[in-house]
């Protein structure tokens, strides 16, 4: 399975914010990577690399490829809404993210491997797909041979985010997708419009 395994604190440090979550080290070094990283007379960016390195954020972010990711927009772009709101939509829709904003897991990356391990739950039946679209009312649930998972446990245990579009009922370890969530509610630091501008070019 594709996805991004080498060093998170550098990504976290091109883009000048954690995107990865807590990171001690970024906390530490949080100027660019390389060798001048702390010296700040870079050259100003072109319109072109201000769009890619937003795009470049919202993939590691997500923890999504390129051509997922294309795929992802051409669908927003078919919609009726407004394609870069569409866009964020369809990747908060996604199970891994879903696991993630619900606090089983504390990163996306580990959501993923919970639900590509076969620990999470759809409506009652095992998914083990990380980029399966959720739809407003479905039921997501951790397995009940994996309910005691130590991994789980201690996640939920510190978990303390809240969102709109999601319940949780904690003695189950199963929670509700309650709507997509409006642009307004995601939390994410993206710039969605300069995604859109660089795939229309």
């Amino acid at each position: 399975m594709a996805r991004y395994t080498g060093p998170k604190t550098k990504i976290a440090r091109k883009f000048g914010e954690p995107i990865f979550g807590d990171d001690k080290s970024f906390e530490k070094k949080n100027y660019p990577p390389g060798q001048h990283g702390n010296n700040r007379r870079r050259g100003k960016k072109s319109e072109y690399a201000i769009q890619l390195m937003e795009k470049q954020k919202a993939k590691y972010t997500y923890g999504i490829l390129e051509k997922q990711f294309r795929n992802l927009f051409e669908k927003a772009n078919r919609s009726k809404g407004v394609t870069g709101e569409v866009l964020l939509q369809l990747c908060e829709s996604r199970l891994d993210n879903v696991v993630y904003r619900m606090g089983v897991s504390p990163s996306r990356r580990g959501a993923r491997q919970l639900v590509s391990h076969r620990h999470i739950t759809v409506n009652g039946e095992i998914v083990n797909i990380p980029s399966y679209t959720l739809k407003p009312g479905d039921v997501v649930g951790v397995r009940e041979k994996s309910k005691s998972l130590e991994v789980i446990e201690n996640s939920l245990a510190n978990s303390s985010s809240v969102y709109e579009w999601i319940t949780w009922n904690s003695e189950k370890k199963e929670g509700s997708f309650v709507a997509v969530p409006e642009r307004i509610q995601i939390p994410e630091n993206i710039k969605e419009q300069l995604i859109v501008e660089l795939y229309s070019k």
